[in-house]
C-alpha cells in the first residue's frame, strides 16, 4: 500500500537523524546491495541508503532497490533514499503512522459548549 503524503512527511522527519547503513558502490545495484538494504530493513523498517557514481542513476537505482524489496521510497534527497517497510509482526511505526495522522472525531452536536475562560 503506498504511503500518503503526511506518513512520508512524518518518515521524513522520523529519518532526519539516521546516517546510512548501506552503501552503493560504483558497481551499482547488485545483488549484495538488495540482500543488503533487505536485512537492514528487516531490523530497522527505515533506513537511509547512499548511492554513489554508478552505472545507473540516482532516481533508476532508488527505484530498482524500492522494487526489489518491496519497500516504498519515502524520500531521495541529493544521492542519500530513505526507505520504509513496515514488518507484519511487531512494527515500531504501527502506531507512529496511524495515531498522530487520523483527524478528530467532530464533535457531538447534542453536546453543550462549554465557555472559554480568557
Amino acid at each position: 500500500m503506498p504511503l500518503t503524503g503526511k506518513e512520508r512527511r512524518h518518515l521524513r522527519a522520523l529519518g532526519h537523524h539516521l546516517e546510512p547503513v548501506v552503501i552503493v558502490g560504483s558497481s551499482g545495484v547488485t545483488e549484495g546491495v538488495i540482500a543488503a538494504v533487505e536485512q537492514a530493513l528487516n531490523d530497522h523498517e527505515l533506513i537511509k541508503v547512499k548511492i554513489n557514481e554508478g552505472p545507473e542513476g540516482r532516481h533508476e537505482g532508488a527505484d530498482r532497490i524500492a522494487e526489489a524489496t518491496g519497500s516504498e521510497l519515502a524520500q531521495l534527497l541529493g544521492r542519500t533514499a530513505l526507505f520504509f517497510k513496515r514488518r507484519k509482526q511487531k512494527s515500531r511505526f504501527e502506531d507512529v503512522l496511524k495515531g498522530p495522522h487520523e483527524p478528530r472525531p467532530a464533535p457531538k452536536e447534542d453536546e453543550e459548549k462549554k465557555p472559554r475562560r480568557r
